[in-house]
């Protein structure tokens, strides 16, 4: 089993003390949608590898490039744009912790924002991913916004992806862990989507255990707000 703490959208300050991070994660998931510094903080705080992808409040991390000498955007050099350390997964898979993971951030594009899409751009990111798909089943479809219909919200800022679903019907990941969908003080469900891919709603925070083995999980403490 692996340790996991998944992240989202809303700053949960105990954490930052170490507070309700009794037993130490092997992996941090941030799902989109938090102040780099605070992945940053968690990364250290928890000594675990951290893996995230960027949400519609997040700063445009598109056009950097990662190569031998360091970071560059349009040929010139940069600094990590990101998170310090961490992986940025948005579309692409990568294997960390022993979890394989398949990323892809944002929201449907409610007004114009960085990392908005409408439902044809993020239709052709998914293909993009499928065509780069690990020949084994992915652990985890780690995403910013729901797939349509799967917990999402009527509003056009909160609209899922109805993409998702034939992406995740072709990767088959064994979870598929979001953020997006603030729960307003009730406790989201978690869903199934396609065969049986249990989707999660990881706002606030959510330490699970996960088997990569068999796709089993079990939650330890779910938290929202501060």
């Amino acid at each position: 089993m692996v340790r996991i703490l998944a992240v989202a959208d809303e700053v949960v300050e105990s954490l930052t003390f170490g507070v309700g991070i009794d037993v130490r994660p092997e992996l941090i998931l941030g799902a989109g949608d938090l102040p780099f510094d605070y992945l940053e903080l968690l990364s250290d705080l928890c000594d675990a590898p951290c893996v995230y992808v960027p949400g519609n409040h997040d700063r445009d991390l598109r056009g950097y490039r990662r190569g031998r000498s360091g970071w560059t955007r349009a040929g010139l050099p940069s600094a990590d744009p990101g998170p310090v350390g961490a992986i940025n997964a948005d579309g692409r898979t990568v294997t960390v912790a022993g979890v394989r993971i398949c990323g892809l951030g944002g929201s449907v594009r409610y007004n114009g924002g960085p990392n908005q899409y409408t439902e044809t751009q993020q239709r052709l990111r998914c293909l993009s991913l499928r065509a780069r798909r690990p020949r084994i089943r992915p652990d985890i479809l780690l995403t910013h916004s729901p797939a349509r219909g799967v917990g999402d919200a009527d509003d056009r800022a909160h609209r899922g992806f109805a993409c998702f679903h034939p992406l995740v019907e072709h990767l088959r990941p064994k979870m598929m862990v979001h953020g997006h969908i603030h729960p307003h003080g009730t406790h989201p469900r978690d869903l199934v989507i396609g065969a049986d891919t249990i989707s999660m709603n990881v706002v606030g925070y959510c330490r699970f255990d996960f088997d990569p083995a068999t796709g089993d999980h079990t939650i330890a403490r779910r938290r929202y707000g501060a």
